[in-house]
């Protein structure tokens, strides 16, 4: 049990006064470790959140450097921060918000050399990425290790989103594998809503907050799309099927796949 400062009861008081959270859902909180994977549009609102909600420890793994082009939509960043790395400027973001919180960063690309490494070391993680190949290690990796984690994608005025955990449908129960390299354009192609990021992100974080709290259902077998023009909102059923080459009873896929990933992507690679 958490002996709560002072200070803590008053920081978290709004969480505390909710009796589905209470003093024991906010203790979760602050024992939880989360990994978010990109501290870029998605990355930063989801960061934000739970930081200031008390997430015990934050890992964060993103290659690049803040661009000026990326101020539009991840707010964790600053004008200041343009070449820096987006780790350092996310770390110092989030110790401002909150000095309970611990953070990891990782200055370096996830793949399938080091993403089972890094995601054991963590509760829960949430994929910021904008990029196929990457979400798909994402999702073999945290399935192979029996890690839960939230699904999230933005693109033009649209997002969608999903939660993992062990048993549940996976990102490839619903998609077999990468479409062809420069079939699907990216948020530094085609362009994204600023806003549209932080609609998303904040998702992910209320998921992995009702996730240590184990409050209300998540959005697990469910994949919840909208689109901000007409602001409709759509949940899809989706179904975990027991042919998945990654999660199925029989699975054909026992290693990580490094997927091609397209040359203008590999700047933005965490960028969402």
């Amino acid at each position: 049990m958490i002996d709560f400062t002072e200070e803590q009861i008053q920081r978290y008081s709004r969480h505390i006064l909710l009796q589905d959270v209470g003093v024991e859902g906010q203790e979760k909180i602050l024992n939880a470790r989360v990994l978010v994977v990109g501290a870029g549009g998605l990355g930063a609102p989801v960061s934000l959140y739970l930081a200031a909600a008390g997430i015990g420890r934050i890992g964060i793994i993103d290659a690049d450097v803040v661009d000026l082009s990326n101020l539009q939509r991840q707010v964790i960043h600053f004008t200041k921060d343009v070449g820096r790395p987006k780790v350092e400027s996310a770390k110092e973001k989030i110790q401002a918000i909150n000095p309970d919180v611990a953070v990891d960063t990782y200055y370096e690309f996830l793949d399938s050399t080091n993403a089972l490494d890094i995601i054991k070391e963590y509760d829960f993680i949430v994929d910021g990425t904008d990029n196929f190949p990457v979400k798909f290690l994402i999702n073999d990796a945290c399935v192979m290790a029996g890690k839960p984690f939230s699904h999230g994608g933005i693109l033009r005025f649209n997002g969608q989103t999903f939660t993992h955990l062990p048993g549940t449908a996976c990102y490839r129960c619903m998609f077999k594998e990468p479409p062809p390299t420069g079939a699907v354009p990216t948020c530094s192609q085609a362009g994204v809503l600023g806003a549209i990021a932080g609609m998303l992100g904040t998702i992910q974080a209320a998921e992995t907050l009702k996730y240590f709290t184990g409050v209300g259902e998540l959005l697990t077998n469910r994949l919840l799309t909208f689109e901000a023009k007409s602001m409709q909102f759509r949940t899809i059923p989706v179904r975990h099927r027991d042919t998945c080459p990654v999660c199925g009873s029989h699975p054909t896929i026992d290693h990580l796949i490094d997927y091609e990933q397209a040359a203008c992507d590999l700047k933005s690679m965490h960028n969402a």
